[in-house]
């Protein structure tokens, strides 16, 4: 192998331009492909901007040519040349007008051959391409996708900078407390059978700054939590981070939709002009069957419990009479699926809790599941009261429960948008969704939880609620969507120590459990709290959206698989006993023991 020793590189490969036409250049980079033609060799060389065309023939140097005849795929070269214009151009790519006549070649790094062709296109195992992520990452969609990711990261800094934020950095090493999803627990040595828990958010830190007088924060916070992923969702993600003192749900919101506005026109060159449509969680739930709904088309919930309350079909009558509802949706042209494929549609819903799927296509001749459970009057109300065209699918949900119905519909509604193509994929439809629940009942556990987290403030307007009927209390909590996505959620928070005692309290907390979770919070608040809210932000999925890719992974430099297993260092993986003896630990290892390829 050879040394870089007298070389410097120059430029990097899509850096290059006309105006380098004649110059002598360095690059260094990877070779892509080698194709040897006897007396001609040519090299595509990769860096992390492009490729650009190397050129070795019978008037380059002998040591050039010999080593030129030796080099293949994935070889580290550095190289010496004139820049000229290439004989045969390639307009589709951005290097392909010029080429490098190689005077001085050198082999840094030799390479077997790789288990799959870093190509731009891969149809390869994603488990296979997480395995060799480094192998991964040399593509050029995956270079863009950091690449992008960086200027976002860049930008947000500048951005809230010059806002008057102060970039903070909280601790990583925190306390476990309740309320939240499963931490990821590190054991101490100093104190033995106790342990710290990696945050899940800087929540607390950022309050108790807000206490500190610090007035602005914001940090691209690292955060973990133990629970089941998505494709959306990882364990370890990063999320941008922001918290204001003397401030009104309102200003939080404004200042958001600023960045994300001027943040679109930098990365992304679109121009936002519009305010964000505002929608409550109980109209988003009504219209959409989602609180992250996706409006960028139409295909809107519709309730239908009136027009069928008098059927003889006990589905219907028996989850109206229980106080459910009967609800619809629309897809328009959708009537000439297969009955296999309704049956699919079918088995989608019951996996967000529906018992079932009726549906209906208008017509000259009616067709449907309950079509026999139908006069020609109904169908005729039905028809007109939904605007269904001859040739759509009506597709109908009914149960007991209101939620379980908006939410099978709603997710139905989303996975047909994208399947029959209703909208432009290219477009971006942001919008806020506010006036959450401030708490919701939990069946298993016989008691209220925080629908967002024990720190939000509720809605003035009800505080005389908490007492009464605590289900019912608005949450003074924002979260901005953008494409059906929950790009970031936040609120304003509680301040007065009386109020947050009042929130354990409808949370189940004794006076004691309380105090054992929150001290630190609990004196922070006696003395002196300014009204404070804050919101985060996730920056993976930001820049997933940003890109409009769908799966996170993509825009993640070493992520995990669905089971939270780095494929690439196979982690987590056991320790040695001398560790575990320092801890004052002793496993019991269950199955699987090793990472596993999914």
């Amino acid at each position: 192998m050879e040394s870089l020793e007298g070389l410097k590189r120059t430029a990097l490969c899509a850096d290059l331009s006309e105006e380098s036409l004649g110059q002598e250049v360095t690059l260094m980079g990877w070779c892509q492909v080698q194709r040897d033609l006897g007396g001609l060799i040519f090299i595509s060389l990769r860096d992390r901007s492009g490729i650009m065309q190397l050129v070795v023939d019978e008037e380059s140097p002998e040591e050039v040519r010999e080593k030129a005849s030796k080099v293949r795929s994935e070889y580290v070269l550095a190289v010496k040349g004139l820049m000229r214009e290439r004989e045969n151009p390639n307009p589709e790519m951005k290097t392909g007008l010029w080429e490098i006549h190689v005077n001085e070649l050198r082999i840094l790094s030799q390479a077997k051959t790789p288990p799959f062709y870093i190509e731009e296109e891969s149809d390869v195992k994603e488990s296979l391409r997480l395995k060799h992520r480094y192998l991964d990452l040399r593509r050029s969609p995956m270079q863009r996708n950091l690449k992008v990711r960086s200027d976002i990261t860049n930008f947000t800094r500048q951005f809230f900078s010059q806002e008057g934020f102060l970039d903070i950095e909280t601790p990583m090493l925190g306390k476990s407390t309740p309320e939240g999803a499963r931490d990821y627990l590190v054991p101490s040595r100093i104190f033995p059978g106790k342990f710290f828990a990696l945050p899940q958010s800087p929540q607390l830190y950022k309050q108790l700054l807000m206490v500190s007088g610090v007035d602005r924060y914001f940090q691209i916070a690292k955060c973990f939590r133990d629970e089941d992923l998505r494709a959306d969702r990882q364990p370890e993600f990063t999320q941008i981070d922001l918290e204001m003192s003397f401030v009104k749900q309102e200003d939080v919101m404004s200042l958001v939709e600023s960045y994300l506005k001027a943040l679109w026109t930098d990365v992304k060159g679109q121009h936002v002009e519009d305010a964000f449509p505002r929608l409550t969680w109980e109209e988003a739930m009504r219209r959409f069957g989602s609180d992250k709904p996706d409006i960028r088309f139409g295909m809107e919930l519709q309730d239908i419990s009136d027009l069928v309350k008098d059927t003889e079909f006990k589905v219907f009558t028996s989850a109206i009479e229980a106080g459910g509802r009967v609800e619809l949706i629309v897809a328009p042209g959708a009537g000439s699926m297969t009955r296999k494929e309704i049956d699919k549609l079918q088995d989608f819903v019951k996996d967000y809790g529906a018992g079932g799927l009726a549906w209906l296509v208008p017509g000259e001749t009616w067709r449907g599941s309950i079509l026999k459970f139908m006069d020609e009057e109904l169908l005729s109300k039905l028809k007109e009261e939904t605007a269904a065209k001859d040739g759509d699918l009506l597709l109908i949900v009914s149960d007991r429960n209101i939620r379980t119905v908006q939410t099978a519909l709603g997710a139905l509604r989303s996975h047909l948008g994208k399947m029959l193509e209703l909208y432009d994929p290219s477009t971006d439809a942001f919008c806020w969704v506010t006036d959450f629940p401030l708490l919701e009942w939990d069946e298993e556990e016989k008691r209220f939880v925080a629908v967002h987290h024990p720190f939000t403030m509720p809605n003035e307007e009800d505080l005389d609620l908490l007492d009464k009927d605590p289900g019912k209390v608005r949450a003074l909590a924002y979260d901005i969507v953008l494409n059906g996505y929950e790009l970031g959620g936040g609120s304003i928070r509680i301040h007065d120590q009386d109020l947050q005692n009042k929130m354990f309290e409808l949370l189940g907390f004794s006076k004691e459990q309380a105090y054992e979770n929150f001290s630190f919070l609990l004196e922070a608040f006696q003395y002196g709290v300014p009204p404070h809210g804050g919101l985060a932000i996730g920056l993976d999925r930001l820049v997933m959206l940003a890109l409009g890719i769908d799966n996170i992974k993509e825009v993640i430099a070493f992520p995990k698989v669905q089971s939270s297993a780095d494929l690439m260092t196979q982690a987590p993986g056991f320790v040695s006993d001398r560790q575990l003896e320092d801890l004052g630990l002793a496993v019991n290892p269950s199955e699987p023991e090793t990472a596993q390829e999914e």
